[in-house]
């Protein structure tokens, strides 16, 4: 998906690389037509990403949307200088925080945070957040599309102010970092803390795949490749798949491993 603040340098996984700047790439499963409760993507940035926030269930649904959004980031990769906003510095009134949106002055009241791969952050509805520049990682997230855009540092896109503050938690982010390189096991979020869970999953080649006990779980090989039920599944893909489904390594992989 082509974006102002892509990437034309994609990762070899993901193909060659266009013309075009692309910012994302969306898991989509054809058989349900997208509805499905999770998505996953990949984000490529060389720009940031505007600053925003997404409303959780309740709010979502008040204005007849399906639901709501929550999502978790993992760091593949990124510059040194790197950094994500997460939450607000100091907490505001929501008077002071739509002027600040307003005039530009919301970029200082953001606590952007410094990164590097291996870390992983959940962001709740409610979350004022944007992604840095100079960052690859992949997100599983509430699969609805809603998004409240605050601020775009002058990119003639739509905000969506009146939204965005109605549903803002004005605070600091209170969440610690959970940091674990490819090659460790980590179990990140889980219901009831999320509506969904995540884990980071690694094997040696040969080993033997127990999967989580679920109808559904979206696996993303971070690197490795193997086979599932006898097709070949590599880096930079994503499978819908179940704890029948029979995984086998043929080199050593990182994975991340979604379910509700």
């Amino acid at each position: 998906m082509a974006k102002p603040w892509g990437r034309v340098d994609l990762p070899v996984a993901f193909g060659p690389s266009g013309p075009e700047p692309i910012g994302e790439i969306w898991y989509e499963d054809e058989v349900s037509n997208g509805d499905l409760p999770l998505l996953v993507k990949h984000i490529f940035t060389s720009e940031r990403l505007s600053i925003q926030v997404h409303p959780d269930d309740a709010a979502a649904t008040a204005v007849g949307l399906p639901g709501g959004k929550e999502e978790i980031w993992y760091i593949l990769d990124c510059e040194p200088d790197a950094r994500l906003g997460i939450g607000l510095k100091r907490p505001i009134s929501p008077a002071a925080f739509r002027a600040a949106a307003l005039d530009g002055s919301i970029e200082q009241l953001i606590d952007w945070k410094p990164v590097k791969p291996g870390d992983c952050y959940f962001i709740p509805a409610g979350t004022v957040h944007a992604i840095g520049a100079g960052i690859v990682l992949a997100e599983v997230q509430q699969n609805v599309d809603v998004t409240y855009r605050l601020y775009d540092y002058g990119r003639p896109r739509e905000l969506h102010l009146d939204e965005g503050e109605a549903v803002s938690h004005l605070l600091p982010y209170d969440r610690q970092v959970i940091h674990a390189p490819l090659g460790q096991d980590a179990g990140y979020i889980s219901p009831p803390d999320a509506p969904f869970q995540l884990e980071l999953r690694h094997w040696q080649a040969g080993a033997a795949v127990i999967l989580p006990d679920a109808s559904r779980i979206w696996f993303t090989p971070l690197g490795g490749s193997g086979t599932i039920d006898g097709a070949p599944w590599a880096e930079g893909d994503c499978w819908l798949i179940d704890a029948d489904s029979q995984l086998r390594i043929d080199t050593p992989c990182s994975a991340l491993l979604a379910t509700l």
